[in-house]
């Protein structure tokens, strides 16, 4: 599913570093080696259908190679 972050993710947090990073094998194969981290937000996002929701993101970040593979996990919104 493709989206847009509008505006800033807020309320960042680590959840996984080094070797807690499961994926860390195939991060470093498509976008190169780095400290790979596994972080996640709150944002708000435009979704295909142009609706705004304010969703739960995950992605894997490292320095130098920056955001990859942003995923939406939960829609905090009611709806």
């Amino acid at each position: 599913m493709k989206f847009e972050v509008v505006g800033p993710i807020v309320d960042i947090e680590v959840i996984a570093s080094g070797i807690g990073v499961r994926t860390r094998s195939y991060l470093r194969r498509a976008y190169g080696r780095g400290r790979w981290r596994k972080l996640k937000g709150v944002a708000i996002v435009r979704l295909p259908n142009g609706v705004l929701r304010r969703v739960e993101l995950h992605w894997y970040e490292a320095h130098g190679i920056g955001k990859r593979d942003v995923k939406i996990k939960h829609y905090l919104d009611e709806r």
